[in-house]
């Protein structure tokens, strides 16, 4: 038996965790630099605020109905999303960490006589523990446990936010109810497709004589999901990946910049924090990408995005190396008199770290190595990045337009959350 467990508006329940006060009241979470609305409360999804939308587009509306509004905190989203998981793990040992906010879990091997009552203490414990509210989909397989999911959150009030898939009856039932739009892995284009079929529901999608299509179509990914959808488990849980296959750090300015000093401070912060990433994951990297975009708002032109790839001639985790190779893309690419609006840098072709092969002919400087377990040791201690390289603005770190932030109640000791007695 699976289950797939997922936080309500999770951004938002984040934010009322330490804000009580907002429990109940209309509430939204903008992406970076406060551009758009990526999490709405309940309330505000009843008051018809889209996803997706500018925040200057419903700033007014906003007002109107005292809608909080929060920039994204993904310090405070990080550290609570692994509390969550954490408290899972006490459930059962095979869980698969899906996104920030959902999770799978597998109960093959263990003796559970009712579901919707274990599915009650996970929540109950969640909510207790860390006044996260979740919903509970429990299923034979993930993708019905998907399923199962959307119909307890759903239809919160009847299920108390668990449903459980345990019969025939009731697995028909939920794929006659779902719409092929909402099934895991069915995107826009492919909806399309369906529809054309005479394909409007996962009932549909099941049906025999569908096979053939869906083969063609989606391969064998499709027919997995089928014999999914059918109660026949194929999919099984993911193992977390050792390593990154690449890292990336781009942002979007708060304003724009034309000068070559200050895109070289946000290319060499970037490259840092890269690196840093690396060496988290104990792994080196063999080659660095930097991006530049211009703004299109601004400047007509055909092209808009540009990049610069270079190979590093020995696998790195060093600040400085990777730092003063993207410096020097950053010559070669950047344009004087040209408007900018984001940039960042990628590092890939990561390798773990003690499989790291020396250059006969050229090797990082030694030091290299000494130093920055300094600098980690000391980041680790204090929270703050406050050792950094001497191109790098000592006053910032990514300078975006955040108006609505919370405070790091968890992850930073100087905001932690104060209580008068």
């Amino acid at each position: 038996m699976y289950a797939l467990v997922d936080c309500n508006n999770f951004y938002a329940s984040c934010e009322r965790v330490f804000q009580p006060q907002y429990v109940g009241k209309p509430v939204v979470i903008l992406s970076n630099n406060d551009g758009c609305i990526i999490s709405r409360s309940y309330e505000a999804k009843d008051l018809g605020i889209q996803m997706g939308t500018p925040e200057f587009k419903v700033r007014n509306e906003l007002k109107l109905h005292n809608v909080k509004v929060f920039s994204s905190n993904y310090a405070l989203y990080g550290d609570l999303s692994n509390r969550v998981m954490k408290i899972l793990e006490g459930f059962t040992p095979n869980i698969e960490v899906y996104s920030i906010d959902e999770s799978f879990m597998n109960f093959d091997g263990m003796n559970i006589e009712d579901y919707h009552k274990y599915g009650i203490q996970i929540k109950t414990r969640v909510n207790k523990w860390l006044s996260i509210p979740v919903c509970i989909g429990f299923a034979p397989t993930k993708a019905l446990s998907k399923v199962a999911n959307k119909i307890a959150k759903k239809y919160q009030e009847r299920t108390q936010g668990i449903y459980v898939i345990d019969t025939e009856e009731k697995r028909i039932k939920a794929l006659k109810w779902t719409k092929i739009e909402d099934v895991w892995g069915i995107g826009f284009r492919l909806t399309k497709k369906m529809q054309t079929r005479n394909i409007f529901t996962a009932y549909d999608f099941t049906l025999p004589h569908n096979e053939s299509y869906i083969k063609k179509e989606m391969g064998i990914v499709g027919l997995r999901l089928k014999y999914e959808l059918e109660g026949k488990s194929v999919l099984l849980l993911e193992d977390a990946p050792a390593q990154k296959k690449q890292i990336a750090i781009t942002r979007s300015f708060e304003g724009t910049i034309s000068t070559f000093d200050e895109m070289k401070e946000r290319v060499s912060t970037f490259a840092t924090v890269c690196a840093e990433k690396l060496r988290k994951q104990n792994s080196c990297c063999h080659s660095v990408i930097l991006y530049l975009r211009i703004d299109k708002h601004k400047v007509e032109r055909s092209r808009y995005n540009f990049y610069k790839f270079e190979t590093i001639p020995f696998a790195s985790n060093s600040s400085i190396t990777i730092s003063n190779l993207a410096v020097k893309l950053l010559k070669d690419l950047f344009q004087e008199g040209e408007i900018y609006k984001k940039a960042g840098i990628i590092v890939s072709d990561i390798i773990p770290e003690n499989q790291k092969q020396f250059h006969l002919f050229e090797e990082e400087n030694p030091k290299h190595q000494a130093l920055m377990k300094v600098i980690d040791d000391f980041h680790r201690k204090t929270g703050e990045r406050k050792i950094r390289l001497g191109n790098q603005d000592l006053q910032r770190t990514w300078k975006m337009k955040q108006n609505h932030l919370s405070k790091k109640y968890t992850t930073n000791f100087k905001e932690i959350l104060e209580v008068k007695c």
